[in-house]
């Protein structure tokens, strides 16, 4: 587990967190611009001295009342938004500058397990200048993690890349999320990328926490719909049931149902996620008939609230086991009669599987 206690005040803000963390997995810092989350991350890492604060990794104590671990001895990787990379060196001995960093005695595994997790072995020979941004950034991240570090820092490492960039590098921190045995803290303002990659969620603003838990648990949350506004939806693991080549589909089996979506490579039995958004779930009281959306799934209603859009409001069900959300106009949910407790049809419109 991680815990972090910091209050720390600037001219016109303030931060103000007292946070318990899983211990692996990837724990998502979200939050709007200014909302304190680079802040955050500079008091965890110890490039912002806090007095009074407190952290704790795993166990080991890098700063209490007693106690401050400096930046350059605390057993963490930091990647920035712009890859700070040496443009004097090579792939290769960027990858080693940081290798070097780690006392022997604590190195865990070499420079293969790093460069291999994050694709960059066709790049080792080459000057740091002729990389695109996307090849900077997995460069950057592979050296941190040649550190052998003990917690992983990700400061917005996508912002300043272009959507192809983006696509390019998301498979790769993917392998983040998959192989490490550390705690990984991935800064976004991006709802997308928080599907996609987190296992926990801490929603900041103005300084403090809102709202704090596991993915799925948290993107459900209708009172904040004003935060995930359009993104407002369910993000669902699921496994691979079949794959029907005749139609070109995928059957996705999750606590409650299934789906179908357009063929996936993966094979049967894999691990998937995938994302329903309010605005793409529709409700009725009678199972529909002879209907072209796929997927179907008879619900209750668990939950209904207000949206941010005036005259629409959210509607939060049960699909067996699992939340889905939907977002439907308020003369729909008075014509429908739906009330807490409601037995409806959810008709899923689009399903939005996260490779």
């Amino acid at each position: 587990m991680i815990r972090a206690r910091f209050k720390l005040a600037f001219a016109g803000f303030a931060l103000d967190v007292d946070l318990e963390l899983p211990g692996r997995g990837v724990t998502a810092v979200f939050g709007h611009s200014g909302s304190g989350k680079t802040t955050l991350l500079r008091c965890i890492s110890g490039l912002e001295r806090v007095a009074g604060g407190e952290l704790s990794v795993n166990g080991a104590v890098w700063q209490d009342a007693d106690t401050f671990v400096s930046t350059h001895r605390r057993p963490l990787g930091y990647v920035f938004q712009e890859a700070s990379l040496f443009s004097h060196l090579s792939v290769r001995r960027n990858l080693e500058f940081g290798m070097k960093r780690t006392p022997l005695a604590h190195r865990r595994g070499g420079l293969d397990a790093c460069i291999d997790l994050l694709g960059i072995r066709p790049l080792l020979d080459r000057a740091t200048e002729g990389l695109s941004g996307g090849e900077r950034q997995r460069v950057a991240i592979a050296r941190a993690l040649a550190v052998s570090p003990e917690l992983l820092l990700l400061d917005e490492p996508l912002a300043s890349l272009d959507l192809a960039r983006k696509q390019e590098i998301l498979p790769y921190l993917e392998r983040l999320h998959d192989d490490l045995e550390i705690p990984v803290l991935y800064v976004s303002h991006a709802p997308d990328e928080v599907a996609r990659l987190a296992d926990h969620v801490v929603l900041l603003e103005h300084g403090r926490v809102v709202a704090q838990g596991a993915l799925q648990d948290t993107l459900s949350r209708l009172d904040l719909a004003g935060v995930f506004a359009e993104d407002m939806g369910a993000v669902i693991e699921a496994t691979i049931g079949e794959h029907d080549d005749s139609d070109h589909l995928t059957r996705l089996d999750f606590p409650g149902g299934s789906v179908h979506v357009s063929r996936c490579s993966e094979a049967p039995g894999s691990r998937m996620r995938f994302r329903i958004q309010a605005r793409d779930v529709s409700l009725a009281t009678q199972k529909p008939v002879r209907t072209s959306i796929l997927n179907v799934f008879e619900a209750h209603v668990v939950e209904i609230a207000d949206a941010t859009i005036p005259g629409q409001v959210l509607v939060k069900l049960s699909v067996g086991a699992t939340p889905f959300i939907a977002r439907i106009s308020g003369r729909s949910r008075r014509e429908l009669r739906i009330e807490t407790g409601s037995s409806v049809w959810a008709q899923v419109k689009s399903v939005a599987v996260l490779h």
